[in-house]
């Protein structure tokens, strides 16, 4: 199988716990970060402006995604502005839609007039990555982000639909697609087999790499092993 190492598809953490993420940041194969503001809440981040500040201190030099929080593409418009003004690895999140669903390719569009960095998020559907790829400059850097995982988490494969996202991708050469909210290591490679460009992480399925190529006779071991020891450790009788 292919090693971790032989990659081509790019990992990025996902995350929003400052010491996470800094680990994660100092491992050779992470390639850039994300994070978003359920993350950002889950962490107990109250000051946005100063938490994100604050990391870019550290990471200046990969690629380091946030988000505007807005439901008013105005408003919403002023938070890209400033969030991208942070630093030059800075890429801003816009969601595809804001929560009326009103889609937000028009913004998208005047962001990437101005050379902002965009991460559009929340996709899932082909023809939303029609109409974001249509809305990017082809020749600013962006990242267009399917959220494969929530799409296999209604029963759909997201691997034909990754794919042909892939080639629709080709009209952008500036722009990557992101495989987001995987739910198995086995997505990486997933990902990497269908030429994904980058793929976000979470730490906990980042800490199963060290599993990659483990002989199955001795996972099978290690997990009766496992069973016997919390058996004994719980005095169970019967």
């Amino acid at each position: 199988m292919t090693k971790v190492e032989e990659l081509n598809v790019k990992i990025f953490a996902d995350g929003a716990d400052k010491a996470g993420m800094l680990e994660m940041y100092a491992k050779p194969f992470v390639k850039g970060l994300t994070t978003n503001p359920t993350l950002m809440k889950k962490a107990g981040i109250t000051d946005y402006r100063a938490f994100c500040k604050d990391i870019l201190t550290t990471i200046a030099d990969k690629p380091l995604s946030f988000e505007v929080f807005s439901d008013d593409f105005a408003e919403m418009e002023a938070q890209a502005l400033e969030i991208a003004s942070w630093g030059d690895n800075v890429y801003v999140k816009i969601p595809v839609t804001n929560t009326k669903q009103e889609t937000a390719y028009a913004l998208i569009k005047k962001l990437a007039a101005k050379k902002v960095k965009l991460n559009v998020t929340a996709i899932m559907t082909l023809s939303q990555v029609r109409d974001v790829v249509a809305s990017l400059d082809p020749n600013v850097a962006s990242y267009v982000s399917v959220f494969a995982g929530r799409i296999a988490d209604t029963g759909r494969d997201p691997v034909p639909l990754m794919a042909a996202a892939v080639e629709m991708l080709k009209v952008a050469p500036a722009a990557e697609l992101i495989w987001a909210s995987p739910r198995e290591l086995l997505n990486i490679f997933q990902a990497d087999q269908i030429g994904c460009h980058v793929i976000t992480v979470t730490n906990d399925i980042l800490k199963k790499l060290s599993l990659v190529g483990y002989d199955l006779d001795e996972y099978s071991l290690d997990t009766v092993k496992m069973f016997y020891n919390d058996a004994t450790s719980a005095g169970f009788k019967l």
